[in-house]
């Protein structure tokens, strides 16, 4: 049975985060998306497992569901979730992201890992022996720790050897295990004896499975993609499709461990063109260009002469070892999506934010199913007949990959638009 995964999102006490973030809220929405398990992100920060631990009851081993009798919230300026026809039941894992700010091999190397817990149990354990070390959990739902990223899976693993640690957004150039700007050359620099026991990393937006594909290293570990959500309407914008016979954290996290390419369907991806450092650029001068123009210019803004900021595609380039359109033999498959509201608002001439678009999206929804369903599986026809002819095309083009693409840079997301010829954005 088709299970789809976001393990990667953000609580309302990160920073930059929504306030309408609660576990209620985010199993609306996840079931408007179509997303059977959730990652409940920040489990490290005492507020939010609390909340968690109040607000959610276990379902199958190592999951969790909201509370009977627990509703939708109705604050100031929350929009609620769509009722999709046909929605399933959403789960919850216990997730979160820390930041590890520290000196190796003579740089200050600044990364972020996705920590997946098994159990409220061990997650306890790990934020106790953090702050017996004395790191300020509270201060933010993502922490920043002066630790070696290698102690950090050493803790997690003798916390519960069932912890899985994953890389997260593996190729960004700031906070990343392979960034530009402060990452490692390979896993084996940043995590040396423990490297076998880092048995996935995550792409990111700016980067996609071909992009990865470029370097063998990374044949010996999943690729997994996730929305590294803020707020409740990004959830899903990227994901991982799993075939399990029944879902629990057990399954999931052999199919990573066991690199089980039968289990693991493919992932659902962002066109990494539209993630905000695909190439490189420099945002104050509103600059951008390809490796290529990068090395012509010797690193430098042509405008100012500072650094430009080496973005995903150019650090790839960097590593790789295949050519580019390698593709290893027992790689998972993937499938490029663009959000649905991002597509409607397209179709009709408008932001994704506009109510015209939300009317839109909601409608599809009640009639058709929810979003991943709409855009990965629903019929051409019956999407026009609950939406406009405009709006299936738009559906149509993106699934063919007919698009045109204008890559992000320096933190400044891409954009897509379905109705002009697509441009060359690949290959990679």
């Amino acid at each position: 049975m088709r299970f789809i995964t976001d393990l990667h999102i953000h609580s309302r006490y990160s920073r930059a985060c929504s306030k309408h973030l609660s576990a209620p809220n985010l199993a609306a929405w996840a079931a408007a998306k179509g997303i059977d398990i959730l990652g409940t992100g920040d489990f490290t920060h005492p507020a939010w497992r609390a909340h968690l631990e109040e607000n959610l009851e276990p379902a199958e081993d190592g999951l969790f569901r909201v509370r009977s009798g627990i509703a939708e919230g109705r604050a100031d300026g929350y929009v609620p979730a769509p009722t999709a026809a046909q929605s399933r039941p959403v789960r919850f894992l216990l997730s979160g992201e820390i930041s590890c700010i520290y000196k190796k091999n003579g740089r200050t190397r600044r990364l972020h890992l996705v920590v997946l817990a098994p159990s409220f149990a061990a997650a306890e354990l790990l934020a106790k022996r953090l702050e017996g070390d004395g790191f300020n959990l509270r201060s933010d739902g993502r922490p920043i720790l002066g630790l070696d990223a290698k102690e950090l899976l050493r803790y997690a693993l003798e916390a519960d050897p069932d912890f899985l640690v994953i890389p997260a957004h593996a190729w960004t150039p700031w906070y990343s295990v392979f960034g530009s700007e402060s990452g490692f050359d390979s896993l084996e620099e940043c995590f040396e004896e423990l490297t076998p026991q880092i048995h996935a990393i995550e792409t990111g937006l700016s980067s996609d499975p071909p992009m990865n594909w470029r370097l063998s290293a990374l044949d010996s570990v999943m690729l997994v993609s996730n929305s590294d959500a803020h707020g409740v309407r990004n959830l899903g914008r990227e994901a991982n499709v799993f075939d399990f016979a029944a879902p629990s954290y057990g399954a999931l996290a052999d199919t990573l461990r066991q690199r089980d390419r039968k289990r693991f369907l493919y992932t659902i991806e962002f066109f990494p063109e539209e993630g905000k450092y695909h190439v490189d650029g420099h945002r104050v001068c509103d600059f951008r260009c390809e490796p290529e123009q990068t090395e012509k210019l010797k690193g430098l803004c042509p405008k100012c002469g500072k650094p430009l900021v080496r973005g995903v595609l150019g650090r790839v380039h960097a590593l790789a070892d295949r050519p580019i359109g390698a593709r290893p033999k027992a790689a998972v498959p993937f499938r490029s999506l663009v959000p649905l509201e991002e597509l409607i608002g397209g179709a009709l001439h408008v932001g994704r934010a506009s109510k015209k678009v939300f009317a839109s999206y909601s409608q599809l929804l009640t009639r058709v199913g929810p979003e991943f369903d709409v855009l990965l599986d629903a019929p051409l026809e019956e999407i026009a007949a609950a939406s406009t002819e405009r709006i299936a095309e738009a559906v149509e083009r993106m699934r063919a990959g007919r698009l045109a693409i204008t890559p992000g840079y320096d933190g400044v997301f891409g954009t897509v638009r379905v109705f002009e010829e697509k441009k060359q954005v690949r290959p990679r």
